[in-house]
């Protein structure tokens, strides 16, 4: 049996997420903790163009894995993820949006609310 390789950066969020999961008694940290602790190829990759679709102005979007930069925005959304590609990431901030960390939007919203999972 191959062990797969772990990376510690990614754990320690799985861990911090549960732990905010548990002491703030919501399910959406621990939802997310769940989702990142996928294999890396079943990890979520999202385009702009379907962030798009699923958002409105001033949204608030969380993607347990990768922007990818396929596709356009016209409104500005603040954006969280575990990665994001350098295009997706210029279009956002174009649109007048925000690319935050997991970690970033974790303590600004420590209860989740309002936010979307996309992915």
């Amino acid at each position: 049996m191959r062990k797969r390789a772990k990376n510690p950066k990614l754990e320690e969020l799985i861990k911090e997420l549960k732990v905010k999961s548990f002491q703030e008694k919501v399910k959406i940290w621990k939802d997310i903790a769940e989702r990142l602790a996928k294999p890396r190829s079943r990890m979520a990759e999202v385009n702009i163009s379907r962030i798009a679709r699923h958002t409105k102005e001033g949204d608030l979007i969380i993607v347990p894995g990768k922007i990818l930069g396929s596709g356009d925005i016209a409104h500005s959304i603040t954006a969280s993820a575990l990665a994001f590609s350098k295009q997706a990431r210029e279009k956002i901030i174009k649109a007048g949006g925000e690319c935050i960390t997991i970690k970033e939007l974790m303590e600004r919203n420590p209860r989740g609310s309002g936010v979307k999972i996309i992915g």
